[in-house]
């Protein structure tokens, strides 16, 4: 049985639709891939892979929150799973959230 599963692009705020198996348990979307994991393209092997890579608008059909056709602006984006290494869950390098923060204006 497979779920349809709708992303927001984090660039412009298209919506993309994949169908996919729920189990699958989703971690994060990002603009920049997770460094070290498999991304599969959305209709690709999805069971063995990290997570998706997708280019907004050029995966197929995009939509705006409300569902009416947009064209998409192209960029990729990646929605990351949860990963476990022998049962345990894997956290991104580096993290996707609350990692180092660099302050250039001192």
């Amino acid at each position: 049985m497979t779920v349809t599963v709708r992303y927001t692009c984090p660039h412009c705020g298209a919506v993309v639709s994949v169908e996919r198996e729920p189990d699958l348990a989703d971690r994060s979307v990002t603009t920049v891939p997770q460094p070290g994991w498999e991304y599969a393209e959305p209709d690709g092997d999805l069971e063995s892979a990290d997570g998706i890579e997708f280019h907004c608008g050029e995966d197929g059909d995009v939509t705006d929150l409300d569902g009416d056709p947009v064209a998409g602006c192209g960029r990729p984006f990646y929605l990351n799973f949860v990963r476990y290494e022998q049962g345990i869950e894997l956290e991104p390098e580096p993290p996707t959230y609350g990692g180092p923060r660099f302050d250039f204006n001192a």
